[in-house]
């Protein structure tokens, strides 16, 4: 993977003393001319990430709509 990434937002981790879950873009992914995608990242400990996920922006909104219907 390549890319720049520019993290958005940072949230505290629940359930974690200093855990994060860190939201951004990241452009070029995949290499030169790759299409951006947001980047979920969770960190367990505040350290470097222990997860990681990439959603393509056309995705997004399906993606935002299934995590909704996760919280009924």
């Amino acid at each position: 993977m390549s890319g720049e990434l520019s993290v958005k937002r940072e949230i505290a981790l629940q359930g974690t003393k200093n855990g994060s879950i860190k939201i951004g873009e990241l452009k070029e992914p995949y290499g030169n001319g790759s299409e951006a995608v947001v980047s979920i990242a969770v960190a367990l400990d505040g350290g470097e990430a222990d997860w990681k996920v990439h959603v393509p922006y056309g995705n997004l909104d399906e993606v935002i709509s299934a995590l909704e219907e996760m919280k009924k």
